[in-house]
């Protein structure tokens, strides 16, 4: 299932579109110096995500100059499943253009048709520039009950 956003070429990504969803995943690690294992293993791992039902990307621009990743998991406090926003990228030279915003209500539009409870989304302490775009599409970094401030830990094994 392709659907496309006219106005700025966002569409949901398929299994065929696992090397541009690679590509573009290997140069956000690249950008931001983190480890990547590399185009060719994040296909092969891509084809076989994206043919099941708990990963989804979405691509922007054509060719592919964005794009968002989300995996779906059970929650034991909602109804429905809960979407986590692993990535979101868009080469430097096309940011400002609205690509990663059309991606996002994209997602959303996704996420409440297809009964998601949540949307989660982590980000580093110091990226203020992307604090400020997730909050500009409705999202918060404080828990809405209490109002503190959301952290997040992990645990690589």
């Amino acid at each position: 299932m392709t659907e496309r956003s006219p106005a700025v070429g966002a569409r949901r990504a398929g299994p065929d579109d696992a090397e541009a969803v690679a590509r573009l995943l290997h140069d956000f690690n690249t950008e931001f110096d983190t480890p990547s294992p590399g185009a060719a293993i994040l296909t092969r791992r891509l084809q076989s995500l994206l043919a099941g039902p708990d990963t989804i990307a979405y691509l922007a621009g054509e060719p592919a100059v964005g794009v968002a990743l989300v995996t779906l998991r059970r929650n034991v406090w909602y109804d429905g499943p809960v979407a986590l926003l692993d990535e979101l990228y868009v080469e430097p030279d096309r940011r400002g253009q609205g690509l990663g915003a059309a991606m996002i209500r994209m997602l959303i539009a996704d996420a409440e048709a297809q009964g998601v409870s949540a949307i989660e989304i982590n980000v580093d302490a110091g990226d203020v520039d992307a604090q400020r775009f997730y909050e500009r599409q409705g999202f918060s970094g404080v828990d809405p009950d209490t109002g503190e401030r959301a952290f997040y830990y992990s645990l690589e094994l």
